[in-house]
């Protein structure tokens, strides 16, 4: 048997500030997960404390700007642009921003317009320019999906307000798909596709594939990769590609210990069993967290590894 990285032992105690999400959902989850492993790991009086985010661009910045030691927000790619200060983040770059690690969340954005409306691509929705009752997330500079949505409607030439229709607007996925199941809506951007909502409405909607040169220029501008949701994976619906919106980085900045950032990459690669287990009874599809783990997948990331956390990835017994 292959061995495994050395488990941390910290002897001083720590006192660290992490941030995650609304509170209740998967980025918190993960939080609790870190803090929990670590003050095991650590000196008798250490502390870690969670702070409420919205796991989006507010949560890169508290890491850049120092307020906290650690954050995950999502989508992984999206913190990027923070290094070079590109997007968002053109007014404040972040290059001293590094990673502990990637938790898998296989994701993607999508947009869906329902079968009344008459259109299955974005040219026909151009040409007809329906009236949109659209639910998406807030555009605000803070909100990922929020940010994302504005973008891909519009480098797709939709025009929701300007063809007389109305958005609506929220914070969370929730909220956005009461919308849609309660027929407030006939429009819908938005992630969480591995959510049942999605399958409760799916069947009345059609998936829009977003055109080439929009997903190429996303790309090139923003470092936002794109991906494909396999046929069937809506109700009825065809294989299409999309903007891929998966996966929580854990970031940090690199002043960090080196010995505090291993033992956070160790804590999530080696323990990964504790967070598995939460998500167990939902097929890994279907699942927030898309498990199983995979220490090595994990430590590809899309900004630099920490020091600390790049030597527990090295430590991974080969294949």
């Amino acid at each position: 048997m292959s061995e495994r990285p050395t488990e941390p032992h910290i002897d001083r105690s720590l006192t660290l500030h992490l941030k995650g999400d609304w509170g209740m959902v998967n980025l918190h989850r993960v939080c609790g997960w870190i803090c929990q492993e670590l003050t095991d790991r650590a000196g008798p009086h250490t502390r870690v404390a969670i702070w409420n985010g919205r796991g989006f661009s507010d949560n890169v910045r508290a890491v850049g700007r120092g307020e906290v030691d650690i954050a995950l927000t999502t989508p992984a790619a999206f913190s990027a642009a923070a290094l070079d200060g590109r997007g968002i983040f053109a007014d404040e770059p972040y290059p001293q921003l590094r990673a502990l690690a990637v938790v898998p969340q296989r994701d993607r954005l999508v947009c869906a317009i329902h079968r009344d409306v008459g259109v299955s691509s974005f040219a026909e929705l151009r040409d007809l320019k329906p009236r949109l009752t659209l639910a998406t997330s807030v555009h605000d500079g803070v909100n990922g999906v929020g940010l994302a949505a504005h973008e891909l409607l519009t480098r797709s030439g939709v025009d929701v307000i300007g063809w007389g229709g109305t958005l609506l607007e929220d914070e969370r996925p929730f909220e956005t798909f009461d919308h849609v199941l309660a027929g407030r809506a006939n429009a819908v951007v938005h992630e969480a596709v591995m959510l049942p909502h999605w399958q409760r409405f799916g069947g009345d909607y059609r998936f829009l594939p977003v055109e080439p040169e929009v997903l190429a220029g996303l790309e090139t501008d923003f470092g936002w990769p794109a991906a494909t949701v396999a046929e069937g994976f809506f109700p009825g619906a065809d294989g299409f590609r999309t903007l891929d919106f998966s996966d929580f980085l854990v970031l940090t900045r690199s002043d960090l210990s080196d010995d505090v950032a291993y033992a956070v990459a160790w804590v999530l690669g080696e323990t990964r069993h504790l967070i598995e287990a939460q998500y167990a009874h939902i097929p890994p599809e279907r699942s927030p967290i898309t498990y199983p783990l995979d220490p090595k997948t994990m430590g590809r990331a899309p900004i630099p590894l920490h020091p600390g956390a790049a030597a527990y990835y090295a430590a991974l017994p080969a294949d």
